[in-house]
């Protein structure tokens, strides 16, 4: 598959799921694939899930071919922040006062992505408790802006790993929180567009 779809816009790869020219499981395994390329590097993420993420694309591509067409988010990869709870995951929220944090329901975002089709790639790695514009984390490591990683310049923070996810490749859309620029600071750095929630 062509790295090109690693940078396109969710609304242009729905446009191409919806009208079944992209397989939802091809483009779910092409993120995966830039994940292992490139991640060692960059340290975008802190879990990955590939089986889960798998599974729900089988299901977005099985109901979309059965013209059960959920919307826009349907069989799109996506990241979350590891401050959003993942019913079985552990949700640090960039702490290791919280690494043995495993919660048994999913955070009302994760839910909904999850309803709306969503194939949940990772949690991405995070500031300590989201406090922090740089980007750093001592405890699980730093993501590198992908601009520049061999010069290991930050990608701003808290939301630090969503952002490179989204500006390498590695994932179409990132989930992250912001209360005093933790989306907007890494999408400035990184060369994105990020919403404030």
């Amino acid at each position: 598959m062509d790295d090109t779809l690693a940078f396109a816009s969710v609304t242009e790869l729905a446009a191409l799921l919806r009208r079944r020219e992209l397989s939802p499981v091809e483009l779910t395994q092409l993120f995966l694939e830039r994940i292992d390329a490139h991640d060692e590097r960059l340290n975008a993420y802190i879990a990955i899930t590939p089986e889960r993420a798998i599974a729900a694309a089988r299901a977005a591509e099985t109901a979309i071919a059965g013209d059960h067409y959920l919307g826009p988010l349907h069989g799109i990869p996506i990241a979350l922040k590891d401050l959003i709870d993942v019913a079985g995951l552990p949700t640090t929220g960039g702490s290791t006062l919280l690494s043995d944090n495993i919660p048994d329901t999913d955070a009302t975002v994760a839910r909904r992505m999850a309803a709306a089709g969503a194939a949940l790639l990772g949690k991405t790695h995070m500031v300590e408790f989201a406090f922090g514009g740089v980007g750093i984390n001592h405890h699980y490591g730093t993501p590198w802006n992908p601009w520049d990683p061999d010069d290991h310049r930050i990608p701003g923070g808290s939301s630090s790993g969503s952002g490179v996810a989204v500006a390498a490749g590695l994932a179409p859309i990132a989930l992250g929180s912001d209360t005093g620029g933790s989306v907007r600071i890494p999408s400035s750095f990184c060369g994105l567009v990020g919403l404030k929630p």
